[in-house]
């Protein structure tokens, strides 16, 4: 998971910006804001747009913060509404651009990172960056959302609308794409076996 998890909020702040605190308001904004960006700049890939979603992303936050119960931790909170405001862009992009999330079922192949030979060395991982920014949306979406942020084949079919198979076709096809730009390679390996995951 990313550096939502490490951020510690005072309960204390937390009641005075679900009261209306404009200085707790902000406190909440420092501590987040560089995440909440990062995350958005992942899934959009232009910083003007991951800026805009920032920007809606803390308003929904000081909007709906009367309404946290504490019953998750208020990063996994705002990580989550975050993602949702970056999936909501992505899908009004791909309505623009007359785009489907199609199921695709047949081009489902089985298994993780582990068989599809995606490398874990930190070398190899120099142009991950790179790699997933040539992704298409939602493959990209998925690969960060799973591999990244944690969520499960399920939590991701949820905040897609879909199904567990569409995450799981979606994450395979991502790795399958993934595999030759970052120049993996099972030969590599003296058993021959995969390089594994990242």
């Amino acid at each position: 998971m990313s550096k939502f998890a490490d951020i510690q909020i005072d309960e204390g702040i937390i009641k005075r910006a679900a009261n209306g605190d404009v200085r707790a308001h902000e406190i909440i904004y420092r501590a987040f804001s560089t995440p909440v960006y990062s995350i958005c700049l992942r899934f959009t890939k232009a910083p003007a747009n991951a800026e805009d979603l920032v920007q809606e992303t803390f308003i929904e936050i000081m909007r709906s913060i009367s309404k946290f119960r504490g019953e998750a931790a208020l990063g996994s909170w705002i990580r989550r509404i975050a993602v949702t405001k970056s999936l909501m862009f992505l899908r009004s992009a791909w309505t623009k651009r007359s785009q489907s999330l199609g199921d695709d079922w047949d081009d489902m192949t089985a298994g993780e990172a582990v068989s599809h030979g995606i490398s874990s060395h930190p070398d190899d991982a120099m142009d991950l960056d790179a790699a997933l920014a040539n992704l298409p949306d939602v493959g990209r979406a998925v690969v960060w959302l799973h591999d990244v942020e944690g969520f499960t084949h399920k939590e991701i079919a949820g905040l897609m609308g879909k199904t567990e198979s569409f995450s799981k076709s979606q994450l395979s096809r991502a790795y399958q794409r993934l595999r030759p730009m970052l120049g993996a390679n099972e030969s590599a390996q003296p058993d021959g076996a995969a390089i594994g995951s990242y």
